[in-house]
């Protein structure tokens, strides 16, 4: 009964939410379409952020979110996004490092408070992943990832485009979004990436970096990053069918 009710405490425990959202999707302007960065084109009647945000806000745990915007933004402010109460910005950096600092310090957290950092750019992200990862963390002293298998066999290649070895995927995985981690670890680990100039592609890395160890929690491999221009048409398509599902 007591662990229970230890349990309990630590799911009612303040988590913030970050969505780094100040880059400009160079990897995307592939056409004409490539009129915005790549967290504000249209998908499914929405802009992809939106559909990001709109998961996040439907966890009632999260207290609020804060995007990091760039300095030049133009498009946030004609977002519904933008003017709702449980939304705060922040200007972020060049880099994804510096924007979650940025939003870090912004927030009126406590050191064991939990932040939930979530890509714009992950619109198929389902509400029964983020909170099978709310709870999953809950007694855990750092924190942890959303994760899904690798389902194909994965070559090592050299510069010449030749395959030197076949890699073990039993122990690989693919990293997704949200990743959660307390406050305090999070922001000391990004700062002293920060201050030695180490290279993290995301929270979890640092998190690694400073010699600690994430836990993975298995999600959904839809959970797809909007990287490419084919990514969208696969998004839309996801995005769909979930709403088929939910009006079914």
């Amino acid at each position: 009964m007591i662990g229970a009710l230890e349990r309990h405490e630590e799911l009612t425990m303040t988590i913030w939410a970050i969505v780094p959202a100040a880059g400009v999707g160079s990897r995307m302007a592939t056409n004409n379409r490539q009129s915005a960065p790549k967290q504000y084109l249209p998908l499914a009647g929405r802009a992809v952020i939106s559909h990001s945000l709109g998961k996040l806000l439907a966890v009632p745990e999260i207290e609020s979110v804060t995007v990091a915007i760039g300095a030049e933004d133009s498009h946030w402010q004609s977002l519904p996004e933008a003017i709702n109460y449980r939304i705060t910005t922040v200007v972020g950096g060049q880099q994804r490092m510096q924007s979650v600092l940025n939003a870090l310090q912004s927030l009126a957290a406590s050191n064991d408070d939990w932040v939930l950092v979530h890509d714009a750019v992950r619109p198929c992200v389902s509400v029964a992943d983020i909170q099978r990862l709310v709870s999953a963390l809950a007694d855990d002293p750092v924190g942890g990832l959303l994760a899904s298998p690798v389902d194909n066999t994965i070559k090592r290649i050299n510069g010449d485009q030749q395959v030197v070895a076949t890699v073990d995927r039993d122990e690989l995985c693919n990293a997704l979004t949200p990743q959660m981690f307390r406050y305090e670890v999070l922001r000391d680990a990004l700062q002293q990436a920060a201050d030695q100039r180490l290279p993290v592609t995301d929270e979890a890395s640092a998190i690694e970096l400073s010699g600690l160890r994430p836990r993975i929690v298995m999600g959904d491999k839809f959970n797809i990053k909007i990287t490419h221009e084919g990514d969208l048409a696969l998004a839309e398509m996801l995005l769909r069918s979930e709403q088929e599902n939910l009006l079914a």
